[in-house]
């Protein structure tokens, strides 16, 4: 008798773990389920913002930009440059300054492109038109993603040997296996 109650709780603890892994419209297998069209909230939407400050002289205030950004927006790239005793009006203009010339010219060294993101979007169009879903790829609705750009993929173990091989320094990365 002992044994049947011990079995029959394994069971049910055996189905109601597995009834997780389902991929119904219902239950928890809507958790895991990629195609999920659930329009619940969306935690990243909601910012933080600044606490509302009035002017002193509202008259000194500028025309409202629809559409602009707000005083009271947060900004985390320009709280990040003084968070690290950066300038962050630098962020806003494209002017070179004092000391960002050598940078500059050190990330440019080999040549650039003013167009690059442009050239890539298109590129990339290009290849996703030839190396588009296969048919029963498209009904079965399979995300091609990583299959269709394994070729262009990085392996970083390989990569990392391959330096070591050739007798390139790789400081960052952890020590050879054999070590």
């Amino acid at each position: 008798m002992k044994i049947t109650l011990i079995n029959l709780t394994l069971a049910c603890v055996a189905a109601t773990f597995l009834s997780g892994c389902g991929n119904s419209e219902s239950g928890l297998g809507k958790l895991f389920s990629k195609s999920s069209n659930d329009a619940g909230p969306d935690e990243f939407a909601i910012l933080p913002t600044k606490p509302l400050e009035l002017p002193e002289d509202l008259a000194s205030l500028p025309e409202p930009d629809v559409g602009g950004p707000n005083l009271v927006d947060p900004k985390p790239e320009h709280d990040a440059v003084a968070a690290m005793g950066g300038r962050p009006d630098r962020l806003e203009s494209d002017k070179i300054h004092s000391g960002e010339g050598a940078l500059l010219a050190a990330a440019t060294r080999f040549g650039t492109s003013a167009n690059i993101r442009g050239v890539l979007a298109a590129e990339d169009e290009k290849f996703r038109e030839k190396n588009g879903p296969k048919l029963l790829e498209r009904w079965l609705g399979t995300d091609t993603y990583l299959s269709r750009y394994e070729a262009q993929t990085l392996e970083a173990r390989r990569e990392l040997g391959r330096m070591r091989r050739i007798g390139a320094r790789t400081p960052t990365a952890p020590p050879p296996d054999d070590e």
